[in-house]
Protein backbone atom coordinates (compact mmCIF):
# COMPACT_ATOMS: atom_id res chain seq x y z
CA UNK A 1 0.00 0.00 0.00
CA UNK A 2 0.96 3.63 -0.87
CA UNK A 3 0.15 7.28 0.07
CA UNK A 4 -0.66 9.06 -3.01
CA UNK A 5 0.72 12.71 -4.18
CA UNK A 6 -2.74 13.48 -3.48
CA UNK A 7 -2.80 12.02 -0.28
CA UNK A 8 0.08 13.84 0.84
CA UNK A 9 -1.42 17.56 -0.09
CA UNK A 10 -4.57 16.00 2.21
CA UNK A 11 -2.62 15.78 5.18
CA UNK A 12 -1.16 19.28 4.57
CA UNK A 13 -4.41 20.63 4.48
CA UNK A 14 -5.60 18.60 7.69
CA UNK A 15 -2.55 19.71 9.04
CA UNK A 16 -3.53 23.09 8.53
CA UNK A 17 -6.81 22.15 10.03
CA UNK A 18 -5.69 20.50 12.86
CA UNK A 19 -3.14 23.23 14.09
CA UNK A 20 -6.08 25.79 13.75
CA UNK A 21 -8.50 23.70 15.82
CA UNK A 22 -5.44 23.33 18.32
CA UNK A 23 -4.49 26.99 18.09
CA UNK A 24 -5.34 28.13 21.55
CA UNK A 25 -4.51 24.79 23.34
CA UNK A 26 -0.60 25.35 21.69
CA UNK A 27 -0.66 28.78 23.06
CA UNK A 28 -1.66 27.59 26.80
CA UNK A 29 0.75 25.08 27.13
CA UNK A 30 3.21 27.61 25.58
CA UNK A 31 2.46 29.81 27.96
CA UNK A 32 3.41 27.91 30.52
CA UNK A 33 6.80 27.36 29.55
CA UNK A 34 7.76 29.75 26.75
CA UNK A 35 6.44 33.12 24.62
CA UNK A 36 2.61 31.81 24.57
CA UNK A 37 3.01 32.05 20.79
CA UNK A 38 3.88 28.38 19.81
CA UNK A 39 0.09 28.17 18.60
CA UNK A 40 -0.75 31.94 16.61
CA UNK A 41 2.72 30.88 14.65
CA UNK A 42 2.25 27.49 13.75
CA UNK A 43 -1.41 28.34 12.54
CA UNK A 44 -0.07 31.21 10.80
CA UNK A 45 2.34 29.18 9.61
CA UNK A 46 0.07 26.41 8.40
CA UNK A 47 -2.36 28.93 6.88
CA UNK A 48 0.51 30.09 4.59
CA UNK A 49 0.93 26.61 3.64
CA UNK A 50 -2.32 25.74 2.65
CA UNK A 51 -2.72 29.29 0.51
CA UNK A 52 0.89 27.81 -1.51
CA UNK A 53 -1.00 24.28 -2.17
CA UNK A 54 -3.13 25.03 -5.14
CA UNK A 55 0.26 26.20 -6.46
CA UNK A 56 2.26 23.20 -6.08
CA UNK A 57 -0.46 20.64 -6.40
CA UNK A 58 0.84 19.37 -9.57
CA UNK A 59 4.41 19.34 -8.32
CA UNK A 60 6.32 15.71 -6.77
CA UNK A 61 6.09 14.93 -3.43
CA UNK A 62 9.48 16.49 -2.71
CA UNK A 63 8.86 19.46 -4.65
CA UNK A 64 5.93 19.67 -2.29
CA UNK A 65 7.47 19.26 0.79
CA UNK A 66 10.13 21.62 0.35
CA UNK A 67 7.62 24.43 -0.66
CA UNK A 68 6.01 23.54 2.50
CA UNK A 69 9.47 24.29 4.73
CA UNK A 70 10.16 27.26 2.73
CA UNK A 71 6.70 28.75 3.80
CA UNK A 72 7.26 27.74 7.31
CA UNK A 73 10.33 29.15 7.50
CA UNK A 74 9.40 32.41 5.96
CA UNK A 75 6.11 33.00 8.29
CA UNK A 76 6.69 31.04 11.48
CA UNK A 77 8.21 33.05 14.26
CA UNK A 78 10.66 32.10 16.68
CA UNK A 79 12.62 28.57 16.80
CA UNK A 80 9.62 26.83 15.21
CA UNK A 81 9.63 28.61 12.27
CA UNK A 82 13.58 27.02 11.20
CA UNK A 83 12.65 23.88 13.00
CA UNK A 84 9.48 22.77 11.26
CA UNK A 85 10.86 24.31 7.82
CA UNK A 86 14.31 22.09 8.76
CA UNK A 87 11.78 19.31 8.93
CA UNK A 88 9.81 19.75 5.57
CA UNK A 89 12.41 20.63 3.93
CA UNK A 90 14.82 17.47 4.51
CA UNK A 91 11.85 15.71 4.33
CA UNK A 92 11.81 17.11 0.64
CA UNK A 93 15.61 16.20 -0.17
CA UNK A 94 14.47 12.41 0.50
CA UNK A 95 11.36 12.60 -1.86
CA UNK A 96 12.55 14.53 -4.29
CA UNK A 97 10.66 12.57 -7.56
CA UNK A 98 8.32 10.56 -6.11
CA UNK A 99 4.67 10.65 -6.40
CA UNK A 100 3.71 8.03 -4.05
CA UNK A 101 5.19 6.99 -0.35
CA UNK A 102 5.50 3.55 0.99
CA UNK A 103 6.47 2.84 4.30
CA UNK A 104 10.06 2.50 3.59
CA UNK A 105 10.02 5.71 1.94
CA UNK A 106 7.89 7.73 4.74
CA UNK A 107 10.19 5.87 7.27
CA UNK A 108 13.47 7.41 5.25
CA UNK A 109 11.63 11.21 5.00
CA UNK A 110 10.80 10.87 8.43
CA UNK A 111 14.09 10.11 9.79
CA UNK A 112 16.07 13.05 7.76
CA UNK A 113 13.16 15.22 8.56
CA UNK A 114 13.93 14.58 12.48
CA UNK A 115 17.57 14.72 11.47
CA UNK A 116 17.01 18.13 10.15
CA UNK A 117 15.86 18.80 13.31
CA UNK A 118 18.32 17.76 15.85
CA UNK A 119 20.68 19.42 13.80
CA UNK A 120 19.21 22.81 13.89
CA UNK A 121 17.81 22.23 16.98
CA UNK A 122 21.34 20.67 19.21
CA UNK A 123 18.27 18.83 20.87
CA UNK A 124 18.67 15.52 22.34
CA UNK A 125 16.14 12.89 23.63
CA UNK A 126 14.82 14.15 27.15
CA UNK A 127 15.85 17.85 26.77
CA UNK A 128 11.49 18.56 26.65
CA UNK A 129 11.26 19.15 23.17
CA UNK A 130 9.69 18.11 19.81
CA UNK A 131 12.72 15.82 18.99
CA UNK A 132 10.92 13.46 22.80
CA UNK A 133 8.08 13.38 20.27
CA UNK A 134 9.35 12.47 16.78
CA UNK A 135 11.89 10.30 17.92
CA UNK A 136 9.68 7.85 19.28
CA UNK A 137 7.41 7.67 16.60
CA UNK A 138 10.22 7.11 14.33
CA UNK A 139 11.36 3.91 15.96
CA UNK A 140 7.97 3.01 15.73
CA UNK A 141 7.50 3.04 11.98
CA UNK A 142 11.00 1.04 11.78
CA UNK A 143 9.64 -1.59 14.41
CA UNK A 144 6.84 -1.71 12.36
CA UNK A 145 8.68 -1.63 8.67
CA UNK A 146 10.85 -4.62 10.12
CA UNK A 147 7.92 -6.71 11.09
CA UNK A 148 6.14 -6.03 7.61
CA UNK A 149 3.11 -4.92 9.98
CA UNK A 150 1.67 -2.94 7.09
CA UNK A 151 1.71 1.01 6.51
CA UNK A 152 -1.69 1.44 8.06
CA UNK A 153 -0.85 -0.28 11.52
CA UNK A 154 2.96 1.49 11.39
CA UNK A 155 0.79 4.68 11.01
CA UNK A 156 -0.91 4.06 14.38
CA UNK A 157 1.81 2.86 15.87
CA UNK A 158 3.55 6.03 15.03
CA UNK A 159 1.23 8.21 16.25
CA UNK A 160 0.92 6.35 19.49
CA UNK A 161 4.58 6.28 20.32
CA UNK A 162 4.47 10.29 19.76
CA UNK A 163 1.87 10.95 22.06
CA UNK A 164 3.24 8.61 24.60
CA UNK A 165 6.64 11.07 24.05
CA UNK A 166 4.73 14.43 24.12
CA UNK A 167 3.01 12.78 27.43
CA UNK A 168 6.55 12.00 28.46
CA UNK A 169 8.04 15.82 28.52
CA UNK A 170 5.57 16.74 31.19
CA UNK A 171 7.66 15.62 34.02
CA UNK A 172 11.23 16.39 32.27
CA UNK A 173 13.31 19.82 32.96
CA UNK A 174 13.70 21.43 29.77
CA UNK A 175 17.64 21.81 28.60
CA UNK A 176 16.90 24.05 25.20
CA UNK A 177 14.99 26.62 24.08
CA UNK A 178 12.92 29.35 26.20
CA UNK A 179 11.73 26.75 28.56
CA UNK A 180 15.42 26.27 29.42
CA UNK A 181 15.26 29.70 31.15
CA UNK A 182 13.19 28.21 33.94
CA UNK A 183 14.95 25.17 35.32
CA UNK A 184 13.13 23.07 37.55
CA UNK A 185 10.18 25.16 37.00
CA UNK A 186 9.96 23.80 33.21
CA UNK A 187 9.05 20.34 35.10
CA UNK A 188 5.49 19.41 35.27
CA UNK A 189 4.31 20.68 31.66
CA UNK A 190 3.82 19.53 28.70
CA UNK A 191 5.88 20.81 25.79
CA UNK A 192 4.16 22.77 23.09
CA UNK A 193 6.94 21.88 19.93
CA UNK A 194 5.85 17.91 21.05
CA UNK A 195 2.57 18.47 21.20
CA UNK A 196 2.39 19.98 17.45
CA UNK A 197 4.72 16.67 16.51
CA UNK A 198 1.91 14.96 17.51
CA UNK A 199 -0.82 16.70 16.02
CA UNK A 200 1.23 16.44 12.69
CA UNK A 201 1.63 12.45 13.19
CA UNK A 202 -1.60 11.76 14.20
CA UNK A 203 -3.21 13.79 11.19
CA UNK A 204 -0.97 11.30 9.02
CA UNK A 205 -2.98 8.59 10.33
CA UNK A 206 -5.90 10.15 10.32
CA UNK A 207 -5.82 10.88 6.26
CA UNK A 208 -3.70 7.91 5.06
CA UNK A 209 -5.02 4.94 7.33
CA UNK A 210 -8.35 5.66 8.71
CA UNK A 211 -9.43 8.03 6.12
CA UNK A 212 -8.45 5.57 3.33
CA UNK A 213 -7.00 7.59 1.55
CA UNK A 214 -3.84 5.02 0.71
CA UNK A 215 -3.77 3.49 -2.75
Amino acid sequence: MTVSRDGVLQWLRNCAAVIAENRLYLIELDAAIGDADHGANMDRGFQAVLKKLPEIADKDIGSIFKAVGMALVSTVGGAGGSLYGSFFLQAGALTAGKMELDLSSWTAALEAAINGVILRGKAEPGDKTMVDALLPALEALKQSDNLDEGFGAALRASAEAARVGMLATIPLIARKGRASYLGERSAGHQDPGATSSYLLLKAAADTWELNGVMA
